[in-house]
């Protein structure tokens, strides 16, 4: 029997960017048998995780299997270097709602997340990972949350301690930049970057595109739905050693991580980030120039036409990109 590409989502089939990614990335696979569509989609994203893939397949089918809801899952192979892919393709044999995707090449735990919300058949999509940290036989918890809470549109696992490597650097840095992201949000945000999450497929759709290839894709759709006015909410859940080796690099993927949280933020309401620096500059710039005419008899020093200019412009960018997020057809 013939085999079948990965399928690209019709919203995106105007977007070559990401149409192209998904040629590329994703391998032909054996066409899965035609069930009635899923509830739920979860989608596992995995990456040398050849010790406990199976294990983790193994816990989420039997926590779904009890729940009642008829579900899909979908491990996404990002390349591994180990055997993972094997692993998978046996337990496809072995679990009915088990689909396995594989890339062609590396994409990053974002891009495997964002094309297999594309292709989900849920109308529910669950993020998690597969390397034991996350308590998934919670993962119908979080789905009858959704069920009895229509107006929330996605609920996060927040994590109740830190398990991770380098703690020393991880747990002052993230919490520095969760506590910025909330003054930028305006909300909230118990934990920022949970890899646990169920969220209704239809409301994200519009913001998959803006998902980065990295760790920072799960800041990115918190972010997104609480920029548009979507409640998130949050349920407790513990956090275990992870099983294997991290593949989090603490200086790259941390300044990665501050960047997507400014890109977001600028993307949904730029005035939050440039107007405050605008309207410092111009009244330093004011005050400075009233010392001036009072100092040097009316005469005003370059440093004080700099300061004062200087935040003229940034203002100036500051209600252009105003303009460009509020004239933006989404």
């Amino acid at each position: 029997m013939a085999a079948q590409p990965l399928s690209v989502a019709p919203e995106q089939a105007g977007d070559p960017s990401t149409s192209i990614t998904a040629r590329e990335l994703a391998d032909d696979r054996q066409p899965h048998v035609v069930r009635p569509r899923p509830y739920v989609t979860i989608v596992l994203p995995c990456y040398n995780e050849q010790d406990h893939v199976l294990a983790e397949i193994e816990r989420i089918a039997a926590a779904m299997d009890a729940s009642g809801y008829t579900y899909e899952l979908v491990a996404i192979d990002d390349k591994s270097t180990d055997q993972t892919l094997a692993r998978l393709r046996e337990a496809e044999s072995k679990f009915e709602n088990l689909r396995v995707v594989a890339f062609r090449r590396n994409g990053g735990s974002g891009t495997a997340r964002r094309i297999g919300t594309y292709d989900a058949n849920g109308e529910i999509v669950v993020w998690t990972d597969a390397d034991m940290t996350y308590p998934n036989e919670r993962i119908p918890e979080l789905v009858r949350y959704l069920d009895d809470n229509p107006g929330v549109d996605q609920v996060v696992g927040a994590r109740t301690s830190e398990q991770g490597t380098h703690k020393l650097l991880r747990v002052p840095a993230k919490w520095t930049i969760r506590k910025f992201a909330e003054w930028l949000s305006g909300s909230k945000i118990p934990d920022l970057n949970s890899g646990l999450r169920a969220f209704r497929r239809e409301v994200s759709l519009p913001y998959l595109r803006l998902l980065p290839p990295g760790f920072s894709c799960v800041t990115t759709i918190t972010l997104s739905f609480l920029s548009n006015q979507h409640t998130v909410d949050y349920l407790p859940i513990s956090y275990a050693q992870r099983a294997g080796r991290s593949k989090f690099h603490p200086l790259k993927d941390a300044y990665r991580y501050i960047l997507q949280v400014l890109r977001m933020v600028m993307y949904f309401n730029p005035l939050k980030v440039l107007m405050p620096a605008a309207l410092w500059l111009v009244g330093i710039g004011f005050v400075k120039g009233v010392t001036d005419v009072v100092r040097y008899h009316f005469h005003l020093t370059t440093n004080t036409m700099l300061l004062f200019v200087t935040g003229l412009i940034i203002g100036a960018v500051a209600l252009l990109a105003d303009l460009i997020v509020r004239s933006r057809g989404e």
